[in-house]
């Protein structure tokens, strides 16, 4: 049987890829059991990896939950929600790599990333309601706090469909490229993300995740008994700065 993910590194960039091409890389219990896996390694590969990209293998990124496997393999109720959680609590920035469909759960595992890039090709929709299901991989939290309640029910209560465009102008999708040019945009923007000081990224994801709903003024409280101090190579960065 082939892997459900993979996984690719290359110059502090890991790229896992839905294997599933055949599939439109449709998640099962398999493919979250080996998704967690690569997390858990992830987590403890601060120090190699600095971004990672989640992207589809074949004509799209990934058409949601396999409805054919659905009760086939007893999990725990709280494990998928779970694992899609600790792809959003990763401590590297996450980009999610968008072409073709992008549809329910696929369509929350893009949620949880950091970032949505998507080129022309890419379709995104919340096809629960079709089937009689109800998002329990984030949906009702994350897609609202994305594009606002009112699109965000469109997207949940019609199971419409929405182009690239559409999906941009919503600001469900970050940067856009032309078709065909998806590999082209990952590759620039991950290098700029690359380039920056790792351990700044790492704190600035670290600092807005565990301050998500406070007020103004407890944020900032919290921010400064909870400042990661400045970066290792800080005085390197600012040496280099000076002799430019």
């Amino acid at each position: 049987m082939n892997a459900r993910i993979l996984r690719a590194d290359a110059g502090g960039l890991c790229t896992l890829t839905l294997n599933r091409a055949d599939k439109l890389n449709a998640l099962d219990t398999l493919a979250f059991e080996e998704l967690e896996a690569h997390l858990a390694a992830l987590e403890e590969a601060t120090d190699t990896i600095g971004c990672v990209v989640l992207r589809g293998a074949g004509r799209g990124f990934c058409a949601g939950a396999d409805l054919n496997a659905m009760g086939k393999v007893p999990v725990p109720r709280d494990y998928k929600p779970g694992v899609v959680a600790r792809l959003g609590c990763l401590p590297q920035p996450v980009v999610a790599a968008v072409h073709g469909v992008c549809f329910t759960g696929g369509l929350e595992l893009a949620l949880a990333c950091d970032f949505i890039l998507a080129d022309e090709s890419a379709s995104f929709a919340d096809t629960h309601g079709k089937w009689g299901l109800v998002g329990a991989w984030g949906m009702g939290q994350r897609l609202q706090r994305r594009i606002g309640a009112p699109a965000a029910k469109r997207m949940m209560m019609t199971s419409a469909r929405l182009d690239a465009a559409e999906a941009k102008a919503l600001g469900l999708v970050d940067v856009g490229a032309p078709s065909g040019g998806l590999d082209a945009l990952v590759a620039g923007f991950t290098a700029e993300i690359l380039a920056n000081s790792w351990h700044t990224n790492f704190a600035a994801k670290r600092m807005m995740r565990e301050t998500d709903g406070l007020g103004l003024a407890a944020g900032l409280a919290y921010e400064h008994e909870h400042d990661a101090g400045n970066a290792p190579d800080h005085a390197v960065r600012v040496a280099r700065f000076g002799k430019t």
